[in-house]
């Protein structure tokens, strides 16, 4: 009786024209896939709706940036469950955030992260901005050597 309950069968339909090991290791091969494709949750953006209907209650969190992508790529990192909606009614519209009241922690780390992330890439100056700055710097150099050239040919000249 207990062999019994402990074995499952599987039942796999397939046609065609000649079984062979080959078509066989295929059709294995495709129902392991969809099964793991079914067992397998994906955590990140979801919407409102699922994210309320897994019964874990659902927080929200305000965000005034319009850069949404890259906390989204944090919070996969964390493997936190998310949803985004825009709050059209405000001026300059907000982002609430919403996830799972059990994930309030690592949603901290996750905002602190994409916080730090933020400041960091402001901060930095861009590279067309330097190369603007290096090349006034270049071009006062050049008109100072040509200037003292000029001089110079001037009075060898006498």
């Amino acid at each position: 009786m207990q062999e019994e309950v402990t074995q499952k069968t599987i039942a796999l339909v397939i046609k065609a024209a000649k079984l062979d090991a080959n078509i066989l290791k295929s059709a294995m091969r495709m129902y392991l896939n969809h099964r793991r494709k079914q067992t397998q949750k994906m955590h990140g953006k979801v919407s409102v709706k699922e994210l309320v209907g897994e019964g874990a209650g659902a927080s929200s969190i305000e965000i005034t940036d319009g850069n949404i992508k890259s906390f989204e790529r944090v919070a996969r990192k964390y493997n936190v469950d998310f949803a985004v909606r825009k709050d059209k009614t405000t001026e300059p519209p907000k982002y609430l955030v919403f996830f799972k009241g059990r994930d309030a922690d690592v949603v901290a780390q996750a905002f602190k992260e994409f916080v730090y992330g933020n400041e960091k890439k402001n901060s930095r100056t861009s590279v067309r901005q330097k190369l603007k700055h290096f090349r006034d710097v270049a071009s006062k150099d050049q008109n100072k050597e040509r200037s003292r050239e000029k001089n110079k040919d001037r009075g060898q000249s006498l």
